[in-house]
């Protein structure tokens, strides 16, 4: 084993699984306050958390002349909120229900003199139509197994910011998406898109229609939700004729076709010799099938060599 291989933890599903669903729900509520106090900015980008060197962040949330962020330290396993005053609090991540944990950051966010209201209920989770509030039975945490989960998404934003720099169109950051607990990063090729249909659960069909209203190919990493384990995936919108035909790599790879995308399972990527090389072989490839069959004017839209760099 590589010491690039090490440095990807297992992360397998079932043994972390409730820990899983709690946290995931954890940041819907904090997802929501950063959306109750941010401007709509394209394609939903207002809303996401960013990677950090100890777990997970809003970012910069304005607040009238003020400013606060709120982190999840998933080394302490603590939640902290600090304001732009030099003012603090914070309390622990353990086995507390997601009632609990929403009555906790509302009363922390009062302590810092900041009024906050959002719409209580999960999004994008089948079946949980259940108001924050109410939800009692999700109260579970595993520092180790959050642990891994975190060492997980730093090896993932690295090579993904590796793939993301590649490209000199509009592109997204690296960012993680509460509502679908995933950690993606999107390009465009900077033509308009036909009306996305909508349908996913519990989220208004005019946000999804914004959020796909220019063609894109999209790349991303779900720690278990809706296949029962870890997995890459990447799309594009619309998908142009062909696309799930397109021979892509590595030979781990299959196009999915319930959920119309590519899936890499991260166990392919994790004890490969070179975790890094297939992960962006899988990315390069499934983007080159968006790109070529779609007719994107890739000369444009990617970096060429710089012979600056080679000596850099």
């Amino acid at each position: 084993m590589t010491i690039q291989n090490k440095r990807w933890p297992r992360l397998p599903l079932e043994p972390w699984q409730e820990t899983y669903e709690t946290i995931h729900l954890w940041s819907q509520i904090v997802g929501k306050i950063r959306l109750s106090q941010m401007p709509w900015i394209n394609h939903s980008w207002h809303v996401p958390f960013y990677v950090t060197s100890r777990g997970l962040t809003t970012s910069l949330i304005p607040y009238g002349t003020r400013a606060f962020e709120i982190d999840f330290d998933l080394n302490d396993h603590r939640l902290h909120v600090t304001t732009s005053e030099r003012e603090r609090r914070s309390f622990g991540l353990k086995p507390i229900s997601v009632a609990d944990f929403y009555r906790r950051i509302i009363r922390v966010l009062g302590e810092l003199d900041i009024e906050t209201h959002i719409w209580p209920m999960p999004v994008e989770i089948p079946n949980l139509v259940m108001p924050f509030p109410e939800i009692e039975e999700k109260a579970s945490y595993d520092p180790e197994a959050v642990g891994r989960f975190w060492q997980t998404l730093l090896q993932v934003y690295r090579t993904f910011t590796d793939f993301r720099a590649q490209f000199i169109g509009k592109v997204s950051p690296v960012h993680f998406f509460w509502g679908a607990f995933d950690l993606a990063v999107t390009r465009f090729s900077g033509r308009t898109a036909p009306k996305h249909p909508g349908g996913v659960p519990n989220i208004a069909d005019w946000v999804v229609e914004e959020a796909y209203s220019h063609e894109v190919s999209s790349a991303g990493f779900w720690p278990g939700a809706g296949l029962g384990e870890a997995a890459f995936y990447s799309y594009a919108y619309p998908e142009p004729e062909g696309f799930s035909e397109y021979i892509v790599q590595p030979e781990a790879a299959y196009y999915h076709k319930e959920l119309r995308e590519f899936i890499l399972p991260y166990e392919a990527v994790r004890t490969a010799n070179e975790p890094d090389t297939v992960l962006l072989n899988f990315l390069q490839s499934t983007y080159q099938a968006a790109a070529d069959l779609g007719g994107w004017d890739r000369s444009a839209l990617e970096r060429k060599a710089d012979p600056r760099m080679s000596n850099s």
